[in-house]
């Protein structure tokens, strides 16, 4: 398995005491990012700019509740390496592995945990799809994730999303069509992504890490 090195290291007291000084809107977005794309970034943008944010953190999930039959196709090295050439120039976006770093499955509510305890000052944001809005109700510990956290849904499509009086949400909307699964199909097929779906640093090194998945499989296939 890939190693990793640690994107957010235990603060020091120093650490603790400087951040007390004020209060960071802090939003997190979760996701598999299997492999991160434009949508993703547009996300983050519109939710900075409507929100009024002081910096968007994109945390890779290691393997989600809901996803456990379907491990996803790149390593969390290789993951989080797209996702540094993705936000390569964008200000206030950060990457954080800290997620990764729990044993499975991803649990929201352990994650959101684990942040209070690193950055109690944080007033805490959520980043999700309207897919995860509708779902919402079945994640783990709803109720403690709604006393904790303000929503950020962004809306794909002109439907109404699903009403849940009592939950802090902002609704969002921008319009880009990239789709992490159409992505993975065009790359296991060798087919070319969509236009403007992937920036060209991105596409070329997702590319490379299958094509040196596949000549190993082939190497070790002959041995």
């Amino acid at each position: 398995m890939d190693s990793l090195l640690p994107e957010h290291p235990e603060p020091t007291a120093s650490d603790v005491s400087s951040e007390a000084v004020s209060v960071r809107r802090v939003c997190l977005f979760g996701g598999s990012f299997d492999p991160v794309h434009g949508g993703h970034v547009a996300m983050a943008r519109a939710a900075m700019e409507h929100c009024g944010l002081d910096r968007v953190v994109f945390l890779p999930a290691g393997l989600s509740p809901f996803k456990q039959d379907a491990p996803p196709l790149f390593s969390p090295h290789q993951r989080l390496e797209l996702l540094r050439l993705a936000l390569k120039g964008e200000k206030k976006m950060e990457i954080s592995d800290l997620d990764l770093r729990m044993p499975p499955p991803s649990w929201t509510w352990r994650l959101v945990e684990r942040w209070q305890g690193l950055h109690p000052t944080d007033e805490l944001y959520w980043l999700m799809g309207t897919d995860q809005w509708d779902q919402l109700h079945r994640w783990a510990r709803f109720p403690l994730l709604v006393s904790q956290l303000r929503f950020i849904v962004y809306l794909r499509g002109r439907a109404l999303p699903t009403s849940r009086p009592g939950v802090r949400v902002s609704f969002i909307s921008a319009h880009h069509p990239a789709s992490s699964s159409v992505i993975r199909r065009c790359l296991a097929q060798a087919r070319a992504i969509p236009a403007g779906w992937m920036s060209p640093a991105v596409e070329a090194k997702a590319q490379s890490f299958l094509a040196q998945r596949d000549t190993s499989s082939t190497v070790d296939s002959m041995g």
